[in-house]
């Protein structure tokens, strides 16, 4: 089974469960176990809050969502336009956080990378950043 498709939404971050919602129900006809399913929504999940908190810093922009299914496997981006990343090496180690003062955890990278098979991270400062990840469906 081979299906894509592409939603574009504010940086609001409500629009973060909105975006959760979606890739559920998109990977839903891969039957997928709870553990997956839970997986994959929270590596969105901690993608899109990324976008919205830093990539806009809280300034209006939009996250775009992408997501193709190829056979038992998900491919998942989640892009923004925002301020990018000056260095995504140091932005991925566990606990930094480029907003220390909102008391963030400094973990979404390294949370994406645990529930999902690939993370890859491409970043252009003051062009947007780009976060793609990967997990095969069903495969034990």
């Amino acid at each position: 089974m081979n299906n894509s498709m592409k939603l574009t939404f504010e940086s609001l971050s409500q629009n973060e469960q909105f975006a959760r919602s979606v890739i559920a129900a998109f990977i839903l006809p891969l039957n997928p176990s709870l553990d997956e399913l839970g997986d994959v929504k929270t590596a969105v999940s901690e993608a899109v809050t990324n976008a919205v908190i830093h990539g806009y810093n809280g300034k209006e922009g939009t996250v775009t969502l992408e997501a193709t299914l190829c056979g038992r496997t998900l491919t998942v981006t989640v892009s923004d336009s925002g301020c990018g990343i000056d260095d995504i090496e140091k932005a991925r180690r566990p606990l930094y956080s480029g907003c220390p003062e909102q008391e963030r955890s400094g973990m979404g990278f390294t949370i994406m990378e645990s529930f999902m098979d690939e993370v890859n991270v491409e970043s252009l400062p003051g062009r947007g950043t780009a976060v793609t990840m990967v997990k095969t469906i069903g495969v034990i």
